[in-house]
């Protein structure tokens, strides 16, 4: 009777431990993948564009498929006045967990909601302007045979941009106002990636392109030739700027990684690879 009392206090020791280290690898590994998304997202996005990129706040969950970005801010180029050429609100992705294993991510659904775009004129040129041309085009270089993927490929069901407001600021003109305000309509895009290969990268300069372009749309009969102009002869050129470029990132997120291996936690670590490749060519 007394050994079969200690086999059951054993038991039940052994049953709260699992449970302890199960809850404490799983706070580990939300937090890496939160950690090591917001680098990757902010590093990737800062080669792609040329100007600094800062992200607030990056939620993921392994379980539910989703993932949670807030306060996404790019950076003007040097020697605009305003601070800032974008800013961004919110944005929601759901993926399919099981495809973060493989070497191509099928996501469901993206909405980027609340975007803010301040256009600023400097001369004969704007910042969007010399952002959009700064993003490399054409068709880039496909992994060799035989040569290991370094990044890994996103196929995007529906892509939508809602709530975009951009602010146009204007030379100083005596008779014209100095700021011109737009709305633009929603962007949607549908089975990005199913005829080319699309990383993050691309996907970045896809966006940005789509907003240009919705700029120079609504702004046709609106903002002067000087704007309108380098804007739509930009999206022209580089055929509205489908860029085909990746972008190698974050060492800080693979040492991240190694040091849970280390110390010999490697529950979710899979996983958190497989999304850290997401950003990385």
């Amino acid at each position: 009777m007394k050994g079969a009392q200690e086999m059951k206090k054993a038991l039940i020791t052994i049953l709260v431990a699992i449970l302890i280290v199960v809850v404490i690898v799983a706070v580990l590994v939300n937090l890496l993948g939160d950690r090591a998304l917001k680098v990757g997202i902010e590093t990737a996005a800062t080669k792609v564009l040329g100007v600094g990129v800062a992200v607030d706040d990056v939620s993921l969950s392994l379980l539910g498929g989703t993932l949670d970005l807030s306060g996404l801010v790019i950076n003007n180029p040097a020697g605009y006045e305003h601070p800032t050429l974008l800013e961004l609100g919110n944005a929601h992705v759901d993926v399919d967990v099981k495809s973060l294993l493989s070497d191509t991510v099928n996501i469901e659904d993206i909405t980027l909601d609340g975007i803010t775009v301040v256009i600023e004129q400097k001369g004969l040129s704007n910042n969007l302007n010399v952002v959009l041309a700064a993003i490399p085009s054409g068709t880039g270089q496909e992994d060799k045979p035989g040569q290991q993927a370094t990044s890994k490929k996103l196929l995007i069901a529906n892509l939508e941009v809602t709530n975009v407001k951009v602010k146009v600021k204007l030379l100083p003109i005596p008779g014209r106002a100095d700021t011109i305000e737009l709305s633009l309509a929603p962007i949607r895009m549908t089975n990005l990636g199913s005829g080319e290969k699309l990383d993050t990268a691309k996907l970045t300069g896809k966006v940005l392109s789509a907003i240009a372009k919705g700029v120079a749309q609504e702004g046709t009969d609106i903002l002067p030739t000087e704007i309108i102009g380098p804007i739509k002869a930009t999206l022209t050129e580089q055929g509205a700027v489908f860029v085909e470029t990746g972008k190698k990132v974050i060492e800080e997120s693979t040492e991240l990684g190694k040091e849970l291996l280390d110390k010999g936690i490697d529950v979710g670590q899979e996983a958190l690879d497989s999304i850290k490749g997401i950003f990385k060519k």
